[in-house]
């Protein structure tokens, strides 16, 4: 009652509830694009300024990640720019995918070397190789290195809970903070080029490992523990030698998260000059050729396939002694894979230089549907002009405008209350501080109104996912083949990146927030298929029977059992549906809105630090108060269903 009255009578007695005092903000924005300066122009530690580290750190990545691109993109040079001199040629592109064969043979067996053969053959055949090896490389320098730091961070808050409280908050920020936001920092401190676009990869793709090893480590068997201790090992000889190989399984895990978050990055990382693939779809963004950017697109998937399937076969993989009897003395005996693969490099390099196919695949074999789906999408907009507009119309008028005002109207100090109330209900007194504090930061700083525009978008856009997600995955759960189905179509949604999504969806119903609210829905529906059949496998079968032998109907089981029974795990994913909106909300910001997303991309182009990491940080806030607020809510139905 109390709200209802300050929302009708508010304006009159307490103007500052509803538009933050501007004379009060706090200039946040302003203090961290002062200590960019500072850092970048002043700090020093005695010898060597704060920017010569960082260029030392960028040298250091760059080393590696040349020798990586020389072998699989550019061969070894000689001489700089256009006055370089090829001393030796790159890998072949036959035994680039021999070697993967052969990994996947030795990960998998038949089936996965096969797979892999295809999702390599795929780049090559779609003439996406070059730039497939560019992406490649990066990933082969970004991965290795995210795992170890990744590692060593987790293993130190293992080790102490008081770094482990520090590194919580810091890992929540890395993710939630868009990759944008941060961009420009890094600019500043390592410079432009493709160890910059590393730098961001690993600060987006590292927290899922660290936090993975913590969980993993602290999951370990006491016994595995106690047998340690019995046999005098050092706490060093405990971490390396019981802890880690114990903790193996769930680290591969994580290994492979890196693998998947790096790919995500690529077209992101372009932007601060990584090139390969992501640049093939930033470039068909900006011209709106969909089907360039479709089959760039396809080739990062294909890219992620391969590296996924692989990193999940490693995990699987149990170490296998050696045989009795065998001869582990040679090298051959010992490193046949090893061996087989420097032969088909030596062999396909020598040929190659008489056989020009067998060093690059032969352009006048390539092939390409990008004009097809290109002329597809054309026509879909000539001849159903009227009927999309129709629709966009209908949204706009009646659902997206409508609640845009209405957010727009709403008191900040009312909204930041409701928020402090319902938390306090779900998870208590700890929970409301952290959600009123945040909120009220947003407002702080000035980003309030921008922020409402975020929220009404990414809730709309929700909203509808999980409208149409959550039935999709009740349909699916009890239904294997068409489980099998989806499960490939949600796969390819997640790994297809987010910049593929735009296109169409501008070509269809040019810019605006209609035009974004397909591209977040497109983009977001994944997890909320894939939670509700997890959740709903999940029930305990012989609760079910128990359901069956009352007489429950089809209907009843569904209603009564499985959906109460599923609403925690459907409850998480509706967090990562809100978690995948935000994040790409930011990259609609290229389409016309108006919210944290533009904000952000605005203080990228005019490399304001301060205005992108405090837009960053109010989406960061908005993630951060909807993932406490669902978790809590989720724990309570896990309470209230005696599940925990």
């Amino acid at each position: 009652m109390a709200f209802i009255i300050f929302w009708f009578y508010g304006k009159d007695f307490a103007a500052w509830a509803f538009d933050y005092p501007r004379a009060v903000i706090i200039p946040v924005a302003r203090w961290i694009s002062t200590l960019m300066k500072w850092l970048v122009n002043d700090a020093s530690f005695g010898l060597f300024t704060f920017t010569d580290l960082t260029r030392f750190i960028a040298a250091m990545i760059d080393l590696p990640y040349r020798l990586a691109l020389s072998l699989l993109s550019t061969g070894f040079l000689s001489g700089r720019g256009s006055s370089a001199v090829e001393i030796l040629p790159p890998m072949s592109w036959i035994a680039v995918t021999g070697i993967v064969v052969l990994i996947g043979y030795h990960a998998g067996g038949r089936k996965l070397s096969i797979l892999v053969a295809v999702c390599f053959l795929f780049l090559a055949v779609f003439g996406q190789w070059t730039s497939a090896m560019v992406t490649l490389a990066s990933i082969l320098v970004a991965v290795p290195l995210g795992v170890a730091i990744s590692l060593l961070l987790g293993i130190a808050g293992y080790r102490w809970r008081r770094f482990e409280k520090l590194l919580i908050p810091v890992l929540d920020l890395m993710q939630t903070i868009p990759v944008f936001a941060y961009l420009v920092p890094i600019l500043f401190l390592f410079g432009f080029g493709p160890t910059a676009a590393v730098v961001a990869t690993l600060i987006y793709a590292m927290p899922p490992m660290t936090r993975i090893t913590i969980l993993a480590l602290r999951s370990v068997a006491p016994e595995i523990l106690d047998l340690g201790r019995m046999i005098g090992c050092t706490q060093r000889q405990m971490t390396w030698r019981v802890l880690v190989p114990s903790a193996k399984d769930s680290l591969m895990v994580g290994i492979n998260q890196v693998i998947m978050l790096s790919l995500n990055m690529v077209i992101i990382a372009s932007m601060i000059g990584a090139g390969g693939l992501g640049f093939d779809v930033l470039s068909a963004l900006r011209r709106l050729d969909f089907g360039a950017g479709l089959e760039a697109g396809l080739a990062i998937v294909a890219l992620a396939i391969a590296l996924d399937r692989l990193s999940q076969a490693y995990a699987r993989r149990a170490a296998l002694p050696a045989g009795a009897g065998a001869d582990t003395n040679g090298f051959v005996s010992r490193h046949p894979y090893v061996l087989a693969s420097l032969v088909l490099i030596g062999v396909t390099g020598i040929a190659g230089l008489a056989i020009p196919a067998i060093q690059a695949y032969p352009a006048n074999l390539e092939i390409s549907t990008g004009t097809f789906w290109s002329d597809v999408v054309a026509w879909i907009n000539i001849n159903y002009f009227d009927t999309l507009e129709g629709l966009k119309n209908f949204f706009l008028l009646n659902l997206l405008i409508p609640f845009k005002r209405l957010l727009a109207g709403m008191p900040w100090f009312g909204i930041t209350a409701f928020l402090a109330f319902a938390s306090y209900r779900l998870g208590g007194m700890r929970l409301a501080v952290t959600v009123s504090v945040l909120a009220f930061l947003i407002a702080a700083t000035g980003q309030w109104e921008k922020a409402m525009i975020t929220v009404y978008l990414c809730g709309i856009s929700v909203v509808i996912a999980s409208l149409v997600g959550i039935p999709i995955g009740i349909l699916a759960a009890e239904r294997e083949r068409l489980w099998r189905w989806v499960q490939v179509a949600i796969d390819t949604l997640q790994t297809l990146p987010s910049f593929v999504y735009l296109m169409p969806a501008v070509m269809l119903f040019r810019v605006g927030d209609f035009t974004a609210m397909i591209a977040i829905v497109a983009y977001a529906v994944a997890p909320a298929i894939r939670y509700t059949v997890l959740g709903i496998q999940k029930v305990d079968p012989r609760l079910i029977e128990a359901g069956t032998a009352m007489g429950c109907t089809p209907w009843q089981l569904l209603t009564r059992i499985k959906l109460k029974l599923a609403l925690p795990e459907i409850m998480l994913g509706l967090n990562q549906t809100i978690m995948f909106a935000l994040s790409m909300l930011v990259i609609t910001a290229l389409v016309g809105t108006r919210d944290l997303g533009q904000e952000v991309y605005i203080a990228l182009t005019k490399a304001d630090t301060g205005r992108g990491l405090v837009a960053g940080l109010a989406v960061a806030f908005i993630a951060i108060i909807a993932d406490r607020m669902i978790a809590a809510g989720a724990a309570k139905a896990r309470w209230r269903l005696g599940l925990t």
